[in-house]
């Protein structure tokens, strides 16, 4: 079944009192694109969720997010701290700044304690090697449910896609009904003011006939139909694989896109044309809808 590149799965676990979360989002774009945001000790294991998002993710812009917090509900975990010698040199700007100025304001406690960098979380650094275990864990739960959201955007665009191709085919089935009506209408209309403008005078049936046979040859679609209809059966087995197909897809609407143009250009017939157009909105459609195919 086809994928949709949207989705968005998350999981959690704890390791030594600490929660921790992971976060997939993943976008659409034309290629596989990975970005991770990770704890800066932990900045070593991007490498290690990279390489498992492209496991099992072909296509689309994904972001991943690993967020570790202290979990209130265990023992340990961070502490908040206070930087005695930045608040130090803060208290002494201030005070150099307050002279300066004869200011009368107070410096309080409160002021001191909003300065960046005064109060603080420390962090109980753990080796990555250590954690990488259950990063693993949370990471693999959280692309299932991204997985799962994908496939079940893909069965809404499935059937979205079978809906269209279902008008296509309909659309050139009155194609090929039509065209041999084209035919013989303009060997009417040919035959028609060649009398008239024979007023009367027999005409060589035979130079008819060539001009209609010439006529017929130019405008033929028959091959554009049949290369169009193989374009629509290899869309619709496509639908049922579980492989990427995203690109494979798009590059066979275009194919579809040029065959019809073909069609359009050769026919001079009203009623074609108008199939044309209506083959063409469906196809501009799928291709939309397409680029959310992983």
């Amino acid at each position: 079944m086809i994928r949709s590149m949207t989705g968005y799965g998350r999981a959690e676990s704890v390791f030594a009192g600490k929660k921790l979360a992971v976060e997939i989002k993943s976008l659409n774009h034309k290629n596989l694109e990975s970005s991770v945001r990770l704890p800066t000790f932990l900045t070593a294991l991007e490498i290690n969720i990279k390489k498992r998002v492209g496991e099992r993710i072909s296509r689309g812009r994904v972001e991943v997010n690993v967020r570790i917090d202290s979990d209130p509900g265990a023992n340990g975990g961070d502490k908040l701290e206070a930087n005695i010698p930045l608040i130090t040199s803060y208290y002494a700007m201030l005070t150099s700044l307050k002279e300066s100025f004869n200011l009368s304001d107070e410096i309080t406690l409160n002021t001191l304690v909003r300065l960046k960098g005064g109060i603080y979380t420390s962090e109980t650094e753990i080796a990555p090697e250590e954690i990488w275990g259950v990063i693993e864990g949370a990471l693999n739960d959280s692309l299932d449910f991204l997985m799962q959201m994908k496939e079940v955007e893909g069965g809404l665009l499935y059937e979205d896609f079978t809906a269209r191709l279902d008008t296509v085919t309909t659309c050139i089935e009155e194609l090929k009904a039509r065209v041999p009506e084209v035919v013989k209408n303009y060997q009417e209309r040919l035959s028609a003011r060649i009398q008239e403008l024979a007023d009367g005078m027999n005409c060589d049936e035979s130079r008819l006939i060539q001009e209609v046979a010439i006529m017929a040859e130019k405008t033929d679609i028959t091959e554009e139909i049949v290369r169009l209809e193989s374009h629509i059966k290899q869309f619709g087995e496509m639908l049922g694989s579980d492989e990427a197909i995203g690109r494979k897809m798009d590059f066979l609407l275009q194919e579809m896109h040029r065959e019809i143009n073909t069609i359009g250009s050769k026919s001079n017939d009203l009623s074609i044309s108008g199939i044309v157009i209506e083959i063409k909105t469906e196809l501009a459609k799928l291709r939309e809808q397409v680029q959310n195919i992983e």
